[in-house]
């Protein structure tokens, strides 16, 4: 397979998952904002620094209120994790591609872009934006069951399944990060009001919930999410089981060794951390994320210089 190829469709794969990652972000977010009593110490701001875009989103919007936050991760075609930007950007590296994908995942991820832009022309009223929101993720839902159902095993296979895992650890990491910043206590007396109801958004936002309550059969408790999320060997948006499949995929390509071993180099550090240490002090945690972070990076650049660094430069990547 060209390199060219292989990194569209890696790109393709990331920008579907973060599209439908921000979307059921977004419609938590919401849901939460409505049932929470009182003021939130988590509102949309927090979004805007899951996302990474504090800069470009300072730079254009005066308030980080509802509408501007809504604005900015639903249609604005200057930041690459907007809904309409990602499922944009996931549309032309397909097209140039699309002679090794079979045409219905085309079809469906041109249609799904072309709904999306139509909704979104007009402004979304707020009555039908859970509506909006679920479609997203429903579009995008149906784009990686086609890859699954539809793609033979092999190399094409492989870079979209290593795209959405690598887009999926990294968009858990985030709100991890952000969100327990705000839940964990730093003293055993220090609760805060709600606690649990706002732990429970974080599960929702990584569809995790029904899952958690499956494995703990436990009311939820931050400790026991933060553990759920990073660790846990079988839910398939676990920070671990990203890793571990990464692993799998990697093997499963020729000149493989480097990138398998920055995957199972984190894979490995992040089993081997004590989940009661990282759930103790907000800090630590944010360290250990850190970590994992710099790991993803890793991950990254090896896979970018084992199988995209050949002379196909692949124009229409748009990297972000």
């Amino acid at each position: 397979m060209l390199s060219r190829v292989a990194e569209n469709l890696y790109w393709m794969s990331r920008y579907i998952e973060r599209a439908e990652d921000t979307a059921r972000l977004l419609r938590v977010t919401r849901h939460l904002m409505l049932d929470f009593p009182g003021t939130p110490t988590l509102g949309w701001s927090s979004l805007i620094i899951i996302t990474g875009a504090e800069q470009l989103f300072d730079e254009n919007y005066p308030r980080r209120d509802e509408a501007s936050v809504l604005s900015f991760l639903c249609a604005d075609r200057n930041h690459g994790g907007s809904i309409l930007a990602a499922l944009g950007a996931a549309r032309e590296n397909l097209r140039t591609t699309r002679e090794v994908l079979p045409r219905e995942i085309w079809e469906e991820i041109n249609q799904l872009y072309l709904t999306v832009g139509n909704h979104l022309s007009g402004g979304i009223a707020q009555r039908r934006r859970d509506d909006f929101l679920r479609m997203v993720i429903r579009g995008c839902q149906t784009l990686v069951g086609l890859v699954e159902g539809s793609l033979s095993h092999g190399s094409a296979r492989r870079f979209c399944e290593i795209g959405r895992l690598l887009e999926r650890a990294d968009m858990t990491t985030r709100i991890l990060d952000v969100r327990s910043a705000n839940l964990l206590p730093r003293s055993p007396e220090d609760l805060t009001p709600f606690e649990n109801l706002q732990w429970m958004s974080v599960l929702k936002s990584l569809s995790a919930h029904q899952m958690y309550r499956q494995r703990t059969r436990n009311r939820v408790r931050g400790p026991d999410v933060v553990r759920f999320l990073l660790q846990d060997r079988d839910f398939p948006r676990s920070v671990y089981r990203c890793l571990d499949d990464l692993c799998r995929s990697f093997a499963a390509l020729p000149r493989h060794q480097t990138a398998v071993d920055a995957a199972a180099t984190s894979r490995d550090a992040l089993l081997a951390a004590s989940g009661d240490d990282l759930a103790r002090e907000p800090e630590h945690l944010h360290g250990f994320v850190d970590s994992v972070q710099i790991g993803f990076q890793h991950i990254d650049e090896a896979i970018r210089s084992t199988w995209f660094a050949g002379v196909d430069a692949p124009a229409p990547v748009i990297s972000g």
